[in-house]
């Protein structure tokens, strides 16, 4: 098993959260075995904190994102936190990105969270800021950067600060629906929310700016699977130009979960 890994075998509900495997001083590295104990730490890391949030009156505001492993973690969430009696209720759910297709397809980054947390967490409704990916994806946009900024704190640079966002990372380096070779008007958008055209099937996709990333408290980093091990090796060098690379240096400090080797 790799260093700061945790394993989750069955029935097992709660650990304590590793050490780092790898700290740098903008970003820490968390290594596991597999997709599963990923997961299953990130879960448990989480609500150990929303657990440490009981009682306060602030409102928590998180973004979701979507992919495989982003599955695997909403039902380790799911799981744990009916084992722990810990309320989801009281937070605020948004995406970092979603495909410009109705709620319930298959490519939808909100369906897998509806059905693996949301709904069985009873999360209610007005709670629930999901990207309306059946409508344009200008009017998606300004819409969803009203709703996100009626809720969450503005800083001094007009972006909102999420208590937490959940990135994936493709083959490329891609976080979000930003994507290797984005125009300038993307990278140095000041707008929480805009419409892009992804260089992968769907095309059409509304994506957060790398700006509001950067104000978010925490950023967490989902980073699994096979073929992406170039991805990551480049995406953690000083002078890296994936998307990811872009949002470490952006800011202090991000946590990565990863099983991939470098």
């Amino acid at each position: 098993m790799p260093p700061g890994a945790v394993a989750f075998g069955p029935g097992s509900r709660r650990q304590s959260f590793p050490f780092p495997s790898h700290t740098m001083p903008n970003y820490e590295l968390f290594s596991f075995a597999n997709d599963g104990a990923l997961a299953g730490a990130a879960a448990g890391r989480w609500l150990d904190e929303l657990a440490a949030r009981r009682g306060l009156n602030a409102p928590y505001a998180a973004a979701l994102s979507g992919g495989r492993v982003a599955k695997k973690f909403f039902m380790a969430v799911t799981d744990r936190a009916k084992a722990r009696s810990i309320p989801l209720a009281e937070a605020h759910f948004f995406w970092g990105d979603e495909r410009c297709v109705p709620p319930t397809d298959a490519e939808s980054n909100f369906a897998p969270a509806k059905e693996h947390l949301l709904d069985p967490l009873g999360v209610p409704p007005d709670r629930i800021h999901r990207l309306r990916g059946e409508i344009s994806p200008d009017r998606a946009a300004t819409e969803a950067e009203a709703e996100i900024c009626r809720i969450a704190p503005m800083n001094a640079a007009g972006q909102p600060v999420l208590d937490l966002i959940f990135l994936g990372m493709g083959e490329d380096g891609h976080v979000a629906s930003l994507f290797p070779g984005a125009p300038p008007e993307v990278v140095r958008s000041k707008s929480v929310y805009l419409p892009v055209l992804a260089p992968k099937p769907p095309p059409q996709r509304i994506t957060i700016n790398f700006a509001a990333i950067a104000a978010a408290r925490q950023v967490w980093v989902l980073a699994s699977g096979a073929g992406k091990e170039n991805a990551l090796r480049e995406s953690l060098a000083t002078d890296g130009t994936t998307p990811l690379a872009c949002v470490l240096r952006m800011r202090d400090k991000t946590s990565i979960f990863t099983d991939i080797t470098k």
